[in-house]
């Protein structure tokens, strides 16, 4: 798994490639945590993920607490089938806004 961290216009940018499982999900949490909680609107880009676990659900979780707890924003982009089937079954989907690309989600904030 690899992440990668910008901001752009006050928006922080999380691209992630690989799966996130329980083999990643602490790693994904200690690069990322720390970024977001100084963030307020944040894109995350999925759209190399190519699997992820309850583990990984529980990351996203994390993010969206927080930032909903500072009244702040988070979008998923490029969102896979799979990925989305999964979290349309355990209801995660209605915790989220999603896009297809980077340039639909910049223009929600």
């Amino acid at each position: 798994m690899n992440v990668t961290l910008h901001t752009t216009n006050n928006v922080l940018i999380l691209t992630i490639q690989g799966s996130i499982d329980s083999k990643t999900a602490g790693d994904l949490q200690n690069q990322i945590m720390d970024s977001v909680a100084d963030a307020k609107n944040i894109i995350m880009n999925l759209s190399a993920v190519e699997f992820l676990s309850s583990a990984g659900l529980r990351i996203l979780l994390m993010v969206y607490r927080q930032l909903k707890a500072r009244n702040g924003k988070i979008i998923l982009v490029g969102v896979s089938e799979d990925i989305r089937d999964v979290m349309e079954m355990t209801g995660f989907i209605n915790f989220f806004e999603i896009h297809q690309t980077l340039e639909q989600a910049y223009t929600q904030f």
